[in-house]
C-alpha cells in the first residue's frame, strides 16, 4: 500500500489538532482548555502540535478563523441566494459542527483571554460582501444598497441572534427559524420584488442544503478536500 505523502499527512495532522482543540475549547472555553487536554483529545505528541501552532493562543485564533470552512465549500448558489444559504447552513451547523461552534464561542469570548482579533468578523463580512456584489451585478438589490454596509449588518445581526438563541433555546435549536425571520423582515428593504419571489428562505431550503452537504461529504475522500 503506498505511503501517505508527507505533505498530505501534515495537512491531516493539522486538521486533527484543530478539531481536537475545537472539542476542548467548546467544552471548557479558552481559560479551561489546556495543551495537555488538547493533546489527549487528538492523541498526538506536543511536538506534532507545536510544529503547526506556536501556542494555545495561536491555536485559538486558527479555530476562530476556520469557521467559513464548515460552510462555503458545500454551496453552489450565487448572489443573494448564496448569502441566504450561508446564514441558513451556519445556523444549523452551529448545532452540529464542533469547529464552527468552538470558533463562535472563542470569537465571542476572546476579550476574556486578552485577545481582540477582528479577523473572524472581517472574514465573514468580506465573504458576504462578495455575495452582495454579485447580487448587484445580477440586478438583485434595490438601488443604493451598499454591499459592504449590508454585509457588516448581517454579520452583526447573526452575532446577536446566535448569542440570544444560545440563552433562550437548548443548543440554539431555534436559530434556523430566527435566521428565516431575519430575512423575511429584511428582504423587502434590500431586494427587488422579482428576486424576493424567487429567493428561497425556508426550513425546506435549509434541509435541502444540509442533505446536499451530507451527500457530498460521504463522497469526499477521507484525506481530500470538498
Amino acid at each position: 500500500m503506498p505511503q501517505q505523502p508527507k505533505q498530505e499527512r501534515a495537512i491531516q495532522t493539522r486538521k486533527e489538532i484543530l478539531r481536537a482543540a475545537a472539542v476542548v475549547f467548546d467544552q471548557a472555553g479558552f481559560a479551561g482548555a489546556s495543551i495537555n487536554r488538547i493533546l489527549a483529545e487528538a492523541n498526538l505528541t506536543a511536538g506534532a502540535l507545536y510544529f503547526h501552532f506556536k501556542s494555545k493562543e495561536d491555536l485559538a485564533r486558527a479555530v476562530m478563523t476556520a469557521q467559513p470552512d464548515s460552510i462555503l465549500p458545500w454551496l453552489s448558489s450565487e448572489g443573494l441566494q448564496r448569502l441566504v444559504d450561508i446564514t441558513l447552513v451556519w445556523a444549523h451547523q452551529l448545532q452540529t459542527d464542533i469547529v464552527l461552534r468552538a470558533g463562535v464561542r472563542l470569537t465571542t469570548e476572546q476579550g476574556a483571554f486578552g485577545v481582540r482579533d477582528v479577523a473572524p468578523y472581517q472574514d465573514w463580512s468580506r465573504i458576504m460582501a462578495d455575495c452582495l456584489r454579485v447580487a448587484v451585478e445580477k440586478g438583485e438589490l434595490q438601488a443604493g444598497i451598499d454591499p459592504v454596509e449590508l454585509a457588516e449588518f448581517v454579520v452583526e445581526a447573526c452575532t446577536g441572534m446566535q448569542t440570544y438563541s444560545a440563552v433562550v433555546s437548548e443548543d440554539r435549536a431555534d436559530l434556523v427559524d430566527r435566521v428565516i425571520r431575519m430575512w423575511r423582515l429584511m428582504m423587502p428593504g434590500i431586494a427587488v420584488p422579482t428576486v424576493i419571489a424567487r429567493t428561497e428562505v425556508s426550513p425546506a431550503r435549509a434541509r435541502a442544503l444540509l442533505d446536499a452537504m451530507t451527500s457530498a461529504a460521504t463522497m469526499t475522500p477521507a484525506h481530500g478536500t470538498p
